[in-house]
């Protein structure tokens, strides 16, 4: 990932000269420090609800970029990305792309986007999950939603019907991804695992199932009930929306 040297040595343009000289000299300008110490307290006494989305980056961006006004920079990274979701699971080499963002950023950026994914896991992991069905839901959105390319991913459940693992089985394109029902079947085998529920996002933002989607399905079915292991469900992640095989009748 390449490093933006000329924006840790140069100065934006929007910045007045002597804004650049004192974080030339390793100063912040005053109203930059004021508005910090502002933000900060109104997060801390409000929450992030008494914040927007840009604001809520700029917080971020705050310990990344510590000299330089971040405003410009989180909304461009709005403007970019839409919302402040997509901002924080963005590919690094698009991040990349956009002025002022460095290493340090993306870093903190992935950081963030890491302890998101864990949180949310954190609420599904050894516990009963179809009674936890909306935490499950939240999580696999937490972690699908927004990616750019499809993933299939399969958790694995035991004959309480506890997750005991939720593993990534391939990375596809923006409309395709490869699945190998054997695979998945020996992987059931290897956990010890009782039933499954398989996860895919769609990108394109429409959980609606497509005719390979409910193909591949069927095999994966059809493999697992040689081995005595329940298909629980296919779950299609969509951007704020999701589909259940079961529910709609395709299991």
């Amino acid at each position: 990932m390449a490093k933006d040297p000329a924006f840790e040595e140069v100065s934006l343009p929007l910045f007045s000269q002597s804004s650049a000289k004192a974080a030339e000299r390793g100063k912040q300008p005053s109203y930059i420090r004021d508005h910090r110490a502002r933000l900060r307290q109104r997060f801390m006494d409000g929450g992030a609800t008494a914040v927007p989305d840009y604001e809520l980056l700029e917080l971020i961006l705050f310990r990344s970029i510590p000299r330089r006004d971040v405003k410009p920079i989180a909304r461009m990274l709005l403007d970019r990305f839409v919302d402040f979701n997509r901002v924080i699971t963005a590919p690094p080499e698009r991040l990349a792309k956009i002025p002022g963002i460095g290493e340090a950023v993306i870093t903190d950026l992935k950081v963030l986007e890491a302890a998101a994914h864990r949180m949310a896991r954190a609420k599904v992991m050894q516990r009963h999950v179809l009674s936890s069905w909306d935490a499950l839901l939240d999580y696999c959105h937490t972690v699908m939603a927004h990616r750019e390319t499809e993933q299939f991913r399969v958790l694995f459940l035991d004959r309480k019907n506890c997750l005991i693992a939720d593993e990534e089985q391939a990375k596809g394109t923006v409309d395709h991804v490869p699945v190998y029902p054997r695979e998945i079947a020996k992987r059931a085998l290897e956990l010890n695992a009782s039933a499954l529920i398989l996860v895919h996002n769609h990108p394109s933002g429409d959980p609606s199932p497509s005719a390979s989607d409910i193909a591949m399905t069927d095999r994966i079915l059809q493999a697992l009930d040689a081995l005595g292991i329940t298909l629980h469900d296919h779950l299609i992640i969509g951007k704020s929306s999701e589909l259940s095989f079961r529910s709609s009748g395709y299991l």
